[in-house]
């Protein structure tokens, strides 16, 4: 069941397109990393999702609400972590998690549920500071407290892990990784390590387009290099040896005795190329298919789309 369901938004700043016609449907349950360069138009989409801007052209539903129509109600069904976080930083963390509550649900006390909110995003130890005195990574904590207060069944989080240092990096991505148990997460970045870490589903948005959308592993496999091996060998060898092997068309030295091949399309070259480096007598050490990373994914992608 689609909890998000995005058709054909755009955006403009002026002149300038931010989003193309973009769909984008989130079922219940799934961590969606929305991952693309900088001005690729994720903040921007975030920001139409939410209701902080309007769209140009488009419509948005959240749990079958218009977002237009019904910003109110569709804000309650969200918890949302904008990418520069604002916070009052003269307030403690427990009075700000206090006035936020009380924003929504003013005629409650916030005891109960900060207390819970305050152990679950690790904030106990920071609790009676001022925000102003936390280092950057309990901020974004609170930040994601903050969104997380009111209980919603979806967050929308955007950027959250920019600027921390590798232990706090580690930190929030496990945070997330336990959210995503039981919520459905929207989570924007440009950092290919952050989907690899908490997403199970990828989308990926270059200059405004949405240019790939596919299960994480499914999308590692759809875009699998049939025709690159990588090779090791014991010994050094000259590059002149390897290019003269059959049905091979290129070859680059990756490090040491580390060799990429790359081969003809259309034929399972492997058993070819093992015997040509047997009858040369090269001590293998491995040979497989070369793997590639999401990094190397997007980078291809998006090269197809400058």
């Amino acid at each position: 069941m689609s909890v998000i369901e995005i058709k054909g938004v755009s955006k403009f700043y002026g002149s300038e397109m931010a989003l193309d016609r973009v769909s984008l449907s989130v079922d219940k349950g799934e961590v969606v990393g929305l991952l693309g360069p900088n001005g690729a138009g994720k903040s921007t989409l975030m920001k139409l999702l939410t209701s902080y801007l309007p769209p140009d052209a488009g419509s948005m539903m959240v749990k079958g609400k218009d977002v237009q129509k019904d910003p109110l109600q569709t804000r309650q069904s969200m918890g949302y972590l904008p990418e520069n976080n604002p916070l009052y930083r003269d307030m403690y963390v427990r009075e700000y998690l206090d006035f936020v509550y009380g924003m929504y649900f003013p005629q409650k006390k916030a005891t109960e549920r900060v207390s819970e909110i305050v152990h679950l995003t690790g904030l106990t130890e920071v609790k009676n500071k001022k925000i102003r005195q936390l280092s950057k990574g309990y901020r974004q904590r609170v930040g994601i407290a903050q969104a997380l207060i009111h209980d919603p069944d979806i967050l929308i989080l955007d950027e959250p892990t920019t600027g921390l240092d590798p232990n706090q990096l580690v930190g929030i991505r496990n945070l997330i990784s336990s959210l995503g148990k039981t919520k459905t997460i929207l989570l924007s970045t440009h950092i290919m390590q952050e989907v690899e870490a908490v997403c199970s589903r990828v989308v990926i948005l270059n200059k405004g387009k949405i240019i790939a959308d596919k299960d994480r592993q499914e999308l590692t496999e759809a875009m699998h290099t049939q025709n690159e091996f990588k090779l090791e060998l014991k010994e050094h060898v000259e590059m002149s040896l390897l290019q003269a092997i059959p049905s091979v068309k290129s070859v680059e030295l990756l490090s040491g005795n580390v060799w990429l091949l790359v081969t003809e399309e259309g034929s399972d070259v492997r058993e070819r190329i093992f015997q040509y480096l047997v009858s040369k007598e090269l001590n293998i050490l491995s040979f497989s298919r070369a793997e590639q990373n999401l990094e190397q994914i997007f980078r291809k992608l998006t090269a197809t789309t400058t």
